[in-house]
């Protein structure tokens, strides 16, 4: 892909005292926003509670196994971060809270626009987190049953949330006082995603979602870990610490969700590695492959199309990850596999090498396509060359 250069203007911060007159009126809020375009469509799974009912039981016996493996990885509230701690504070003596705010205007106002693209795209991904509990509470055998289920895995799963909640709050503080981007283009584009949903193909199944959310989080890992890595190369440590921090939380819910698919290899080991080769035959989705801000149906895609060229998230991390499990969870040296087994485990250990030659040729076929142009509305409608 060619490189491309992205103007970007200093954003100075004005604060003057603003007078209210009869002749001032807000302008009418609209009820009715019709979109520009359709948004895009997904070829929904029609599978639903794929897992045999006798293996509820499974998830019922390890519930004082994942009491004793899992809920430890999570924080008490006292001492997890919050989104304030890295944000300019609104209580502090107006000029400070201004003088801080101007500072972080300072630091991005040279980043350029692809960043924020990407920037904005990991946040809206976070801020559908309503969508991803409502996801986990589809699985049969582990949902919270009465929505605060004392279960383990009920336990688990809103805790989870709640640690994830941060990571949305923290990235919308932060653009929004950067002055960078569009926040009602965004902010539709939310609330778009969040009444989408998305259909990751997991089938009510916790063997399938366990191993969608492994491979999910170890994903978001990497790409908030390279935000922060650009970010500190861009000239703003205190973004690089906002996107490393985050990180840091989804690598402790990989481990989490890694070692449920670990018990499950050890407990049966034939559903589990059948259920990972289910997942990417049918090829990991992305949760926000939905995502739609009213005007482009392809935004997912064009998202994504700067992500791998920035080197946020490629799919060279895809199969990296591929990788990664399958020597975190020892697939190659699993044993007393059935021959479906067998070919599963086949499947899986030979399938990252053959995502790289495919990679390699759409790569190719790219090259001599040469790039394109795509306006994104989150940065004001600025074209990027994709």
């Amino acid at each position: 892909m060619q490189a491309t250069k992205f103007l970007t203007h200093h954003h100075n911060l004005h604060f003057t005292s603003v007078h209210l007159h009869r002749s001032h009126r807000l302008p009418p809020i609209s009820a009715v926003i019709t979109p520009t375009a359709p948004p895009p469509t997904f070829k929904h799974q029609n599978k639903t509670h794929s897992m045999p009912p006798e293996k509820i039981e499974i998830f019922k016996s390890l519930e004082t196994w994942a009491s004793d493996n899992v809920l430890p990885l999570l924080k008490p509230v006292e001492s997890c971060w919050q989104p304030q701690e890295f944000l300019p504070n609104p209580s502090q003596p107006f000029d400070d809270f201004t003088d801080q705010v101007r500072a972080l205007r300072d630091r991005t106002a040279e980043i350029p626009d692809d960043y924020f693209v990407v920037l904005v795209g990991d946040m809206v991904t976070e801020d559908a987190l309503p969508t991803y509990q409502t996801m986990i509470n589809t699985l049969d055998g582990v949902k919270d049953e009465t929505g605060a289920s004392k279960s383990p895995w009920a336990c688990w799963t809103r805790a989870w949330t709640a640690e994830e909640n941060r990571h949305g709050d923290l990235l919308r503080g932060y653009l929004y006082l950067s002055g960078r981007v569009d926040m009602l283009s965004i902010e539709k584009t939310v609330q778009y995603l969040i009444g989408a949903g998305m259909d990751p193909g997991t089938e009510n199944n916790p063997y399938l979602g366990f191993v969608y959310t492994s491979f999910q989080e170890r994903a978001t890992f990497i790409s908030h870990g390279n935000t922060a890595r650009l970010a500190k190369e861009l000239g703003d440590p205190v973004l690089a610490r906002i996107c490393g921090t985050i990180a840091s939380d989804e690598k402790r819910h990989e481990n989490a969700y890694s070692k449920i698919v670990e018990k499950l290899l050890e407990v049966d080991p034939n559903g589990a590695i059948l259920a990972f080769s289910d997942m990417m035959r049918k090829k990991i989705t992305m949760p926000a492959h939905l995502m739609f801000d009213g005007k482009d149906p392809k935004l997912f895609e064009h998202f994504s199309a700067v992500a791998q060229r920035l080197g946020v998230y490629t799919a060279n991390d895809y199969a990296d990850i591929l990788e990664f499990l399958v020597g975190r969870w020892r697939l190659e040296k699993l044993e007393g596999l059935s021959g479906e087994g067998r070919k599963a485990q086949d499947y899986v250990c030979g399938l990252a090498p053959r995502i790289r030659k495919l990679q390699e040729r759409a790569d190719e076929r790219a090259k001599k396509m040469g790039p394109y142009g795509v306006k994104f509305s989150w940065i004001f409608n600025k074209e990027l060359l994709l």
